[in-house]
């Protein structure tokens, strides 16, 4: 076999490793673990800190716009209380509270698996900052693990919104893979995949961790 033959194999086939390297990054997910957290309407947030209050923002999330909050309220379940649970921005139109299967179960309030946004039928609860409170009627849910997308990463991906998919976890010392994800496609989202504390400790969720589509 002649030199450049032999050049040109080796080049093709690094070619090729480096091609297949991209595509197989170009389908991986960033995972971020959610902790609990609250997101309020405008008319709570007044009714816990007074009228027209503004919310102190900490730093920036994940997904363009949303913000964590220096404040933070109580919950108070027929079994148990949770302190210190962040709030969220910007406000929302209705409140919604994110737990985990532990944190409800720790508060005695009935674990409900749910897309968020989706708090019709849900329970509520007692929500506290100081000696202001708030009975909320419904609102609080285990959230459904679900990946934010742009429409080119869905094109990339082949997917469109609210399509379930399963995603291996990827670089952790758990691998593991997690059926029936939510897909979510706006361009206002930024691609991340979202879990919660309790599903990020089931399989080691680790800063090099990613998630892959599993077909």
């Amino acid at each position: 076999m002649e030199i450049d033959e032999i050049v040109k194999l080796v080049k093709d086939a690094v070619e090729k490793e480096l091609n297949q390297k991209e595509y197989k990054n170009m389908k991986r997910i960033p995972i971020e673990a959610s902790g609990r957290h609250i997101h309020l309407s405008e008319e709570d947030a007044e009714v816990l800190f007074g009228e027209r209050y503004q919310f102190n923002k900490v730093k920036d999330l994940s997904q363009p716009g949303q913000y964590a909050c220096k404040e933070r309220v109580r919950l108070v379940g027929p079994k148990g209380v949770i302190e210190g649970v962040i709030v969220l921005g910007p406000f929302r139109g209705s409140t919604q509270i994110e737990l985990s299967l532990t944190d409800a179960r720790t508060l005695g309030v009935t674990p409900i698996l749910r897309e968020s946004g989706s708090t019709k039928d849900t329970p509520g609860i007692l929500i506290t900052n100081g000696d202001r409170y708030l009975k909320l009627k419904e609102g609080v849910i285990v959230a459904k693990n679900h990946i934010h997308m742009t429409e080119e990463d869905s094109r990339r991906l082949n997917l469109k919104d609210k399509d379930k998919v399963k995603v291996k976890i990827c670089g952790s010392l758990r691998p593991m893979i997690f059926e029936d994800v939510v897909v979510r496609v706006n361009n206002r989202f930024s691609l991340n995949m979202h879990i919660d504390y309790d599903e990020a400790n089931a399989c080691f969720l680790t800063k090099d961790s990613y998630g892959e589509i599993y077909e």
